[in-house]
């Protein structure tokens, strides 16, 4: 998806607590492609997951509120946002490489 759309807008968040080893980039990925967002998401060596959205703003709370949730195994501690214009740079939701 191409998020070219007025009301689109951008969401970069990370989630701490334990969130990796157990399946969370892949439930956010199901999520954002679910809601039919654009961006990606990745392990962090913090240990803390790293996302980034694009797509109307309702859409991307959905995103967000689920992340707090997240799967099964997983305890969420803490969801920081930033949010910002789409830039239009992301036309799918993949995951992405550890950094």
């Amino acid at each position: 998806m191409s998020d070219d759309r007025p009301d689109a807008e951008r969401v970069r968040a990370l989630v701490s607590g334990r969130v990796q080893g157990i399946g969370f980039r892949y439930f956010v990925m199901r999520r954002a492609r679910e809601l039919d967002l654009a961006g990606w998401v990745r392990n962090l060596r913090s240990g803390d997951v790293e996302f980034v959205a694009e797509g109307p703003r309702a859409d991307l709370e959905k995103l967000i509120a689920s992340a707090r949730s997240g799967p099964p195994m997983s305890w969420v501690e803490k969801v920081s946002t930033t949010w910002s214009p789409a830039r239009g740079d992301v036309t799918s939701f993949d995951l992405t490489y550890t950094v």
